[in-house]
């Protein structure tokens, strides 16, 4: 790990009458910092959808060649998530995050001045590449400096960020716009939110900490008494082993983990129905439910937006009613999906097809973010970026293609019902997988408490 990104170690403590004060305002100013940070990631991601018109209008790019470009950007980036994240358990959260909304910036700046397919090809990868560096530091932040009993509120807070991000791509590319005027669409679409990106990597770097140790506090667990995680009580799991490299760490806690394998297809499957539905919803609503594109627009940002109070209802009553147990309100949630799939799939009105594609996008990033939360309590630690490279690459690389490819190819082959029959059939696995988890995370607490016992018992 090169000098700038390896953690820092604390150079003075911090007197014990300031350790709570100075603990929740680093905690407040870590959470900020990888939601903006995560946010601007999105911004120099998904101006690269709304740039597409004018890469094959104005470069003369045939559609092939722009769902390559796409498809290069989605395969990059879950390769990535896999890779960058496991690299993220060895480095300070903050310049890892920053660095790589850096260079985002600066691969989207580049391609404001290019006009060649395949270096545009080139620089998308590197985009997806450089992609994968903010989700790890962002989980390895939260496990750091938030209790398990805090997790569900605030793992949902830092989850609407993407959705935060996703929606303020457009407003900013049309400033660019406004200002420059479409002859100087390349900057529009890539330069002015690279500059925002850049702004924020600043920001990210500005209030993010690293952990209550490398900041001079006593270490979580000696802050924060928190008897719903039997973990928190180990202080072998808060010490990260220096001595191990990141495939060690991931050999170790991860490849051979159960409960990080059972939490990474509840993810595959959740991906599949959410890609299922939004790759395929346009072209769905147009061609089958005749939709006009006002209405089929109007449909799309339900789906998107309806995401964001549903997700902090959840966080909430995941801590408070279920005890922070996170897989309970994700079978109940994937339930309530699989009877609105068959009812956006067989309404034949347009207040109805629009209800249930509104309820599914209300609901699907449900279970997405409680995975997320989950993987933070099955592994140590410094061990969390290897469970989210593996989770974040399981979900791209198997459940996104299955939901666009496997998708599309029982809609040729069968026809539209073939494509709802596979959603339905990833609805029942992910609810298979939610139960395992369920099952894996209960395990585990009655080890720990047994262990707990034991000690206490021998002590």
């Amino acid at each position: 790990m090169i000098s700038f990104l390896k953690p820092k170690t604390a150079t003075t403590k911090i007197a014990p009458e300031h350790v709570q004060k100075t603990y929740k305002l680093f905690r407040l100013q870590s959470l900020l910092g990888v939601f903006f940070g995560y946010m601007a990631y999105y911004i120099v991601r998904n101006n690269f959808a709304l740039s597409t018109p004018y890469l094959k209008d104005q470069l003369h790019l045939s559609a092939t060649e722009v769902g390559l470009l796409s498809s290069c950007l989605l395969i990059a980036y879950g390769v990535s998530k896999g890779l960058m994240s496991s690299l993220a358990d060895k480095a300070d959260p903050k310049r890892y995050m920053a660095l790589g909304l850096l260079m985002c910036g600066l691969v989207n700046i580049m391609m404001g001045f290019t006009t060649a397919f395949w270096m545009f090809a080139a620089l998308v990868i590197l985009n997806g590449i450089f992609q994968g560096m903010g989700v790890g530091p962002s989980f390895i932040t939260i496990a750091n400096w938030f209790p398990r009993k805090q997790r569900g509120v605030v793992g949902a807070i830092w989850n609407i960020s993407h959705n935060l991000g996703g929606g303020i791509v457009a407003p900013i590319v049309g400033v660019g716009f406004a200002m420059l005027g479409s002859e100087h669409w390349q900057a529009a679409s890539y330069q002015v939110p690279a500059a925002v990106a850049i702004v924020f990597a600043m920001v990210v770097l500005a209030l993010t900490k690293g952990s209550p140790v490398s900041e001079g506090l006593p270490p979580l667990n000696e802050i924060v008494k928190d008897e719903s995680d039997p973990a928190m009580q180990q202080k072998a799991d808060s010490k990260p082993p220096e001595d191990m490299t990141v495939w060690q760490i991931f050999k170790n806690y991860v490849l051979f983990n159960k409960n990080a394998w059972f939490v990474s297809f509840v993810d595959v499957f959740v991906y599949m129905v959410r890609f299922g539905i939004i790759s395929w919803l346009p072209i769905y609503l147009l061609s089958v439910k005749h939709f006009s594109k006002t209405e089929m627009s109007v449909a799309f940002l339900f789906f998107e937006w309806a995401a964001i109070p549903s997700t902090l209802l959840v966080g909430y009553l995941s801590d408070r009613f279920f005890k922070g147990y996170r897989m309970p309100p994700a079978i109940i949630a994937m339930v309530l999906i699989f009877f609105c799939i068959i009812g956006y799939w067989q309404s034949g009105t347009l207040l109805g097809t629009t209800i249930f594609a509104a309820i599914i996008g209300c609901l699907i990033y449900v279970p997405q973010f409680l995975a997320s939360v989950q993987t933070l309590e099955v592994v140590p630690p410094f061990a969390v970026g290897s469970a989210v490279g593996l989770r974040g690459f399981m979900s791209y690389i198997l459940g996104a293609s299955l939901g666009t490819t496997l998708f599309g190819v029982m809609v040729d082959k069968v026809g539209w019902n073939g494509g709802f029959y596979v959603l339905l059939t990833a609805v029942v696995c992910c609810v298979i997988f939610c139960i395992l988890a369920h099952m894996g995370v209960k395990e585990l607490e009655r080890n720990k408490k047994q262990a707990a016992l034991e000690s206490s018992k021998t002590a």
